[in-house]
């Protein structure tokens, strides 16, 4: 058991850098192992939201820049956190259809990544992309359109039941929400405004009743909430009200729906797939995110948590340690900034004979950035795997090792490996050199035996030296063996 004041070992800091960046680099690995939990956490989070945003007139075109500033970002974790908002807030341009909405809606996320939450969502609600995505611009007061209450409770906010299997909300609290939200769309800028014709005002809509919600859930008693108590309260400031209420929801143990909702999830990111209620409320507790919303304290206290340095492989490595599967962004970027390989072009392609960008080998292993498959994300984890996803990841493994060209598009073992000094005494015992190997990607002290006997297998044998001077042996050896380490089951995971 540790806290916040518990040093580092290096283990714990690879699995701290791999899990909130995109691998995690030998040096790194160094000047993170030994600080205290929370100390590295502060460091990681110590950073300026970025202003950037995508550009780009087609779809493709907001992927690749997006890509290409994942691969040279300075704060990786921001990257992540804004990766995760874009799965927990999902929209597709393919309904959005326009890619300056889907810039600034990302752009957006980065603005908030790490701040309040409560904010984040009042912002959400105004942002064009939801607006078009949800159908709130097809909200009117003659015919509601509940697409966005409906998820603004199931997926942004409270979960459809909260941790303990009980519901958090009827039908009736998403029919009420959808009132707050009739009339609202956007301009050519993409700035929310109000068209009050279209608005649902009890004095034109009498027969409908007061707008109250949470009358059966949420702790609020038999009388609910209102929203809009009067004519005064109608009008821009419902949809504000709304959240404000939502925020105040209780669950089945009294506890903060929210609060329990969005710190499961960021544990079940950052760590493992199945946090426990205790887990989850450790984190809030630490944090105080249940009444200050901040999400900062609230990514600390996970990082500084043993349920996340639980997921740290601690030599021996074994089967019980919790792992999640890397997600397609998340294998690719790792490899290519672990490898210190650029990708070439505007279209961002790797280097190779088939020149493929890199967005379309991640639709191959089933993840289009702004396209997720719905309004419930991305599924994670299992939902990663299949046959012809790992079939992607295995060619892109291939073409990287594959990749020719000038500068920092070609792959160089030889610029990766200290060839100097495992040549110090002559060629180099074939052990040596897959343990030097999997350090550079991170993943020594995640090979069974079994797994690195293979790869030992696969340069000659634990006898076997080779002359790491000799251009075939780095051509084709040393390339090999990246590649196979790149498609090993424990490369997938983190």
């Amino acid at each position: 058991m540790g806290d916040e004041t518990t040093p580092l070992s290096a283990a714990e800091a690879r699995q701290l850098l791999r899990r909130t960046g995109f691998g995690s680099a030998a040096d790194q690995v160094v000047d993170f192992t030994g600080l205290p939990r929370g100390t590295a956490a502060d460091t990681l989070l110590n950073f300026r939201p970025s202003g950037f945003k995508p550009h780009g007139r087609y779809s493709e075109n907001i992927q690749d820049s997006w890509l290409k500033f994942i691969l040279k970002c300075r704060h990786p974790i921001q990257e992540k956190l804004v990766l995760f908002w874009h799965d927990h807030f999902a929209t597709s341009i393919l309904k959005v259809g326009d890619t300056d909405i889907m810039a600034e809606q990302n752009q957006l996320l980065r603005q908030f990544c790490r701040g309040n939450f409560r904010d984040f969502v009042k912002a959400i609600n105004k942002n064009a992309a939801m607006m078009e995505f949800l159908d709130t611009v097809r909200n009117s007061a003659e015919e509601p359109n509940e697409n966005y209450a409906r998820e603004l409770q199931e997926l942004f906010t409270l979960g459809v039941k909260d941790l303990n299997g009980q519901p958090n909300y009827a039908q009736e609290d998403i029919v009420q929400i959808a009132r707050a939200f009739t009339g609202w769309d956007y301009n050519g800028s993409g700035d929310a405004y109000l068209r009050d014709w279209q608005h649902d005002y009890m004095a034109d809509w009498p027969l409908r009743g007061p707008k109250v919600i949470y009358k059966t859930y949420g702790g609020f008693g038999p009388g609910g909430s209102t929203f809009a108590a009067s004519a005064a309260e109608e009008g821009e400031g419902e949809i504000d009200t709304v959240i404000d209420i939502i925020f105040q929801h209780t669950d089945s143990g009294g506890k903060s729906t929210v609060a329990r909702y969005i710190a499961n999830k960021l544990l079940t990111y950052f760590a493992h797939s199945a946090p426990t209620i205790a887990d989850t409320d450790a984190v809030i507790s630490a944090s105080n995110f249940d009444t200050q919303w901040e999400l900062t304290p609230l990514i600390r206290a996970i990082l500084a948590s043993d349920v996340f340095y639980a997921t740290a492989a601690t030599p021996p490595y074994s089967a019980a340690t919790r792992k999640s599967v890397k997600w397609p962004v998340d294998y690719a970027v790792s490899t290519l900034r672990l490898l210190k390989l650029r990708l070439s072009g505007r279209d961002q392609h790797i280097n190779h004979s088939s020149y493929t960008p890199l967005r379309s080998y991640l639709a191959d292993m089933g993840q289009v950035l702004f396209e997720p498959p719905s309004v419930f994300g991305w599924d994670w984890e299992t939902g990663w795997i299949s046959t012809a996803t790992l079939l992607a990841r295995y060619q892109l493994a291939t073409d990287i090792v594959r990749a020719r060209g000038g500068g920092g598009t070609s792959f160089r073992p030889e610029k990766l490996l200290p060839i100097k000094t495992l040549m110090a005494s002559g060629p180099t015992n074939a052990g040596l050199i897959v343990d030097t190997a999997t350090d550079i990607l991170g993943v020594t002290d995640q090979l069974t035996a079994a797994e690195r006997t293979l790869l030992v297998t696969y340069l000659g044998g634990p006898s076997a030296t080779l002359d790491l001077n000799d251009y075939d042996v780095r051509n084709t050896k040393l390339h090999g063996l990246f590649a196979l380490i790149l498609q090993s089951p424990a490369y997938q995971l983190h």
